[in-house]
């Protein structure tokens, strides 16, 4: 991949990694929580539109379209895309999938009822994530919630690479992001500043560990919602 990381820029090593390597099949639990919490006393879920950013090769879009929902995603990697697609025609499944940026989401305003996202902005610099929440607080409805998700910079390869801003690193020698560019571990201290256009701001741990308990893996999860006015 290039050291070089444009803001607005989606980074083309990701291409590469969904054309060489099976991805993740099933949604992470966090992401199920959210998605009944929030919509499952809903009498028809077809009304309801929901958005993933970084959908990938489809594990949480198809999860969501399973259970009823209308969704959308959008990937940079038209594999990926491809692939999910391919995945939700097996089952007979329809999605509304593109290929795109998510700093310019190709959705008027208000569209979505919900948004979620999982470790997919953390692969942007910090600019490219605030105009990427700029455009999620933009296609939300009044009121409506968003789930996002950063690796912790407690996280197996924090600082195991060359530093482009803070707490920003590419060619990660070791953890979950080795060889997969760039990568924000996010601290929790940066939550307040970062997710300023939402209200009602939650944030939970989420960790695990690898190779026999000697590397940690911790996600901050982020719960919050557009302001109602």
């Amino acid at each position: 991949m290039s050291d070089s990381i444009m803001p607005g820029t989606w980074d083309p090593v990701w291409e590469k990694i969904f054309s060489s390597q099976e991805w993740g099949k099933y949604p992470q639990e966090h992401l199920v929580r959210f998605i009944a919490r929030n919509f499952y006393s809903v009498s028809d879920r077809r009304v309801i539109r929901l958005l993933e950013i970084g959908c990938g090769p489809g594990a949480n879009v198809w999860f969501m379209t399973r259970e009823g929902f209308s969704v959308s995603g959008i990937d940079g990697s038209s594999t990926a895309i491809q692939r999910a697609k391919e995945r939700l025609a097996s089952e007979e499944l329809v999605a509304d999938l593109r290929v795109g940026d998510f700093t310019e989401l190709p959705w008027p305003d208000a569209t979505f009822d919900g948004i979620v996202e999982n470790v997919s902005l953390g692969c942007n610099p910090i600019s490219s994530i605030e105009r990427a929440l700029d455009e999620v607080n933009r296609v939300l409805r009044p009121g409506a919630p968003f789930l996002s998700s950063f690796f912790s910079d407690k996280t197996w390869g924090y600082g195991e690479g060359e530093v482009t801003e803070r707490d920003g690193f590419i060619n990660l020698r070791d953890g979950p992001l080795a060889k997969g560019g760039f990568c924000l571990f996010l601290s929790r201290d940066r939550i307040p500043e970062l997710f300023r256009r939402f209200t009602d701001t939650n944030v939970e741990r989420v960790s695990w560990t690898l190779g026999g308990e000697r590397h940690l893996v911790e996600q901050l999860v982020v719960t919050c919602r557009k302001s109602a006015s």
